[in-house]
């Protein structure tokens, strides 16, 4: 009977142990929550920190971040801050735990984002700043981006394009978030384009006091252009900008409405502001720029309700930011084309070129180029 027992207890030690060497097996092998799957014992390489899931185009990203190393032996997890600097904070602490050697982060307000990189930075994780800058902190190794000031000059060229040789134009002004970097950047080079315009009459500002106290000058300093923005931010926020655009459009006479050229950030306010300017009886027509070429937008500029968008090849992005990321894992020193001031530190960059796009080239750009499909759009 002893010996019975003992051998039954034998037996249930060894299934015991069967089952402990299983379980830790699987918890070894498994994805991290909201990410690609991190190496064996749950370290992670490559952190990435996006601002938010509630944009199609970080949403894109994502994908695209995921594919990027899915034949290396690197590993990634991916996070969003859901516009959040303290939920950005909060993930970036989450990937340092897990041993990241490099961070790519789009920030969602670039200046608090730098308590977050400065948190990595102690922990001698290198800092990529992906599409924003972080500001004000020398805790930034590297940025990845595109022109953003070339984004604004092509917003604003496109306007004067499609001026004409007409006079007093209506231009109705929309930025992004004052807590974005790039919205300064594209907003100063829409400035540098279409300032001399205004300057000469050919526009009109329509619905800025600011920005008309400051026609007459080409180079606006970092503080006249947030006085502009603080009465044209959309805050990226569609629902936003419907509102503002609608607030404008009730306070301006007739003389500010009839045909009008409209400077709309990004894709979101412009399908959003579109739609304002659209159904308003006594505008005649409108130019409406845009921004990040969503699919919601293509159809719009198919349809002629969006007049352009400046396409950003997310592809060549994160091709770029993932690149240089695989360059410092295995130690090499990553390609650079410039630098950007973030007012601490002279921070190296790589850029990446912007392309118009509008009904005459969507099909060149956006489909032969395999970013979308045909079917994916009605009257292509």
């Amino acid at each position: 009977m002893k010996k019975l027992k003992l051998v039954s207890v034998l037996l249930i030690a060894l299934l015991m142990a069967i089952l402990a060497v299983g379980c830790s097996s699987n918890n070894a092998s498994s994805s991290s929550e909201g990410g690609e799957k991190g190496s064996k014992g749950g370290k992670v390489n490559v952190g990435i920190v996006l601002p938010t899931k509630d944009e199609p185009r970080w949403v894109q990203d994502e994908t695209r971040f995921k594919d990027a190393l899915v034949d290396s032996e690197y590993s990634t997890e991916i996070l969003f801050s859901q516009g959040s600097s303290a939920k950005e904070k909060e993930n970036v602490e989450t990937l340092i735990s897990k041993g990241i050697d490099v961070l790519i982060i789009a920030p969602h307000d670039g200046a608090a984002a730098g308590a977050a990189v400065e948190s990595a930075k102690k922990d001698d994780i290198t800092v990529i700043a992906y599409d924003r800058l972080i500001t004000d902190t020398d805790a930034v190794d590297y940025y990845v981006t595109f022109d953003s000031v070339a984004v604004g000059e092509a917003q604003g060229q496109y306007l004067i394009d499609h001026a004409g040789d007409g006079k007093g134009i209506p231009l109705y002004l929309y930025a992004g978030a004052a807590s974005d970097n790039n919205a300064f950047l594209f907003f100063e080079g829409a400035w540098n384009k279409l300032q001399p315009k205004i300057a000469d009459g050919t526009f009109v500002i329509a619905n800025s006091s600011e920005a008309e106290s400051l026609k007459d000058k080409a180079e606006l300093s970092r503080d006249e252009l947030g006085k502009i923005l603080g009465q044209v931010t959309t805050n990226w926020d569609p629902n936003e900008a419907k509102n503002k655009a609608q607030t404008n459009l009730t306070a301006a006479n007739t003389d500010l409405k009839g045909d009008v050229a409209i400077l709309a950030p990004n894709d979101g306010t412009s399908r959003a502001i579109a739609d304002v300017f659209g159904t308003d009886p006594d505008v005649s027509s409108y130019v409406v720029t845009g921004q990040d070429a969503e699919m919601a937008s293509i159809q719009y500029i198919i349809d002629g309700k969006q007049s352009m968008t400046v396409f950003k090849d997310v592809r060549t992005l994160v091709t770029d930011a993932m690149g240089m990321a695989v360059d410092i894992l295995d130690g090499e020193t990553p390609e650079t084309t410039g630098t950007y001031d973030n007012g601490s530190k002279e921070v190296s960059a790589k850029q990446t070129d912007v392309i118009v796009v509008e009904q005459e080239n969507v099909k060149s750009e956006l489909i032969d180029s395999g970013y979308y499909e045909a079917s994916e759009f009605s009257g292509l």
